[in-house]
């Protein structure tokens, strides 16, 4: 039974993979066998991405959709403030899409966004996270890419921060069951793991 099914912007997946699965005493050949990922290179194609996947979930019961930054694409095809519109318009129904297989295959799906420093050439990742409410006193100067139409699309929205060495910090920004908190972890080459004192 496949488990998941992936849409990437970068290569290098499978290797990783294979490492987590080694951790866990499991074979890197048959948790690769039970993966299915594509690349997406616009908007459109990531679009028809999530159609071939909707039937591929039709023929094989999944458990997880993954899409790797989720509004990438959209920068690149959507230039400008002329675009807006369009590229909003576009991205609601790629994300209405991922509701609706979610709904339909009962499968659960991780978008990773892109993080906005306004006033900054920088960009963060974060993980599905939005700033709904832009009437605090001291706004925030970290906006998700895609704005309110990510925040709407999504149920929890943890926001993941780099620290020091290979240390990360994730924070439960907004979730309806879950309080708000924070937690820290580290990357490795085969997977998650506890931070090293």
């Amino acid at each position: 039974m496949p488990v998941a099914f992936g849409i990437w912007r970068s290569g290098g997946e499978s290797a990783r993979l294979v490492a987590i699965a080694e951790r866990y005493g499991l074979n890197g050949d048959d948790v690769l066998d039970n993966v299915a990922y594509a690349r997406a290179y616009n908007s459109d194609h990531q679009m028809q991405l999530l159609t071939q996947a909707a039937a591929m979930m039709a023929e094989s019961r999944y458990a997880l959709i993954i899409v790797d930054s989720a509004t990438a694409l959209y920068r690149t095809d959507y230039t400008g403030r002329g675009e807006l519109a369009s590229r909003q318009q576009h991205l609601g129904l790629f994300l209405r899409a991922l509701q609706r297989i979610a709904d339909e295959f009962g499968v659960a799906v991780v978008v990773t966004n892109q993080l906005g420093v306004w006033g900054s050439d920088r960009c963060r990742c974060l993980q599905v996270v939005a700033q709904v409410d832009g009437m605090s006193f001291n706004p925030d100067p970290k906006k998700p890419i895609g704005g309110n139409i990510m925040a709407h699309a999504s149920t929890t929205r943890l926001y993941l921060k780099k620290g020091r060495g290979d240390t990360r910090t994730c924070k439960i920004y907004d979730s309806p069951n879950l309080p708000e908190a924070d937690a820290q972890y580290s990357i490795r080459e085969d997977g998650i793991g506890d931070v090293k004192d």
